[in-house]
């Protein structure tokens, strides 16, 4: 089907809008600007840059993505914003481009951000991610899959937040959140496992029962976190869950929020 684009919307000529996309009234669509297939943009859409949206993503009134970057690092180049599919923007997101030339700014697929979300440059958001009201990610920001991040909370520059993690809200986040696991407080401390977040994404008892008895080793007894990483290794069998959360601790380079 053709889109149906507002007489009021700015579409540059360059611009590609994929099929069945509607463009609301007031939009701006810049002309390096790629929109897929059913793509829905409500009023008032800013969206600019070198900025490619998969299909199916909806953006709500006054969300702006794909800007300039507003790291003082900027030096100019090429650098660009790409999101993937059955995205939801609502109002006032804002995602902005990488700081270096070649740099990206990536978003996945199937996430979900609330109004006044910020995402700022070379962030990297994997699936299935849920950030409330005026949550912010600083630049380099990593997120993985099925991850939440409460209202309000700040996540470092830097800091990695593991698959399946969730942040309680209004957290300042300094150090790396470990998969699996829930932090909250300012700063942020883990507190337990996500255990109704695992449940509700299919994890199996065993496995969740697994991820608890690692958690009191690396939050409860004490240890520093090589001694626990080793002694968990030592006493547990490998799993690819436990394997993911022993090699995102290793790979730390701002420490793990304790």
């Amino acid at each position: 089907m053709a889109s149906e684009i507002h007489s009021s919307a700015v579409i540059h000529p360059d611009a590609v809008v994929g099929t069945d996309c509607f463009v609301g009234p007031y939009c701006v669509v810049g002309s390096q600007v790629k929109l897929g297939a059913r793509c829905r943009l409500h009023s008032h859409v800013v969206i600019d840059g070198h900025t490619s949206l998969g299909s199916d993503n909806e953006v709500f009134p006054f969300a702006c993505l794909g800007l300039k970057t507003q790291d003082l690092k900027w030096k100019g180049g090429l650098t660009r914003v790409e999101i993937g599919d059955h995205n939801v923007f609502r109002e006032y997101v804002t995602v902005h481009s990488a700081t270096s030339d070649g740099g990206v700014t990536r978003v996945g697929s199937h996430n979900h951000f609330l109004a006044y979300v910020h995402l700022a440059h070379d962030i990297q958001v994997g699936n299935h991610v849920v950030m409330s009201n005026v949550a912010t990610l600083a630049g380099h920001v990593t997120v993985g899959d099925h991850a939440v991040i409460g209202g309000l909370a700040a996540v470092h520059q830097f800091c990695r937040i593991g698959a399946n993690a969730m942040i309680g809200g209004c957290s300042k986040v300094v150090q790396d959140v470990p998969p699996y696991m829930m932090a909250d407080g300012n700063p942020a401390e883990t507190r337990y496992i996500n255990k109704v977040g695992l449940e509700r994404n299919g994890f199996s008892p065993e496995i969740i029962k697994q991820l608890v008895s690692a958690f009191k080793i690396l939050f409860k007894e004490g240890l520093t976190i090589s001694n626990a990483v080793a002694k968990i290794s030592q006493e547990f069998p490998s799993s690819p869950e436990l394997d993911h959360l022993l090699q995102f601790i290793k790979t730390t380079e701002r420490g793990i929020s304790k």
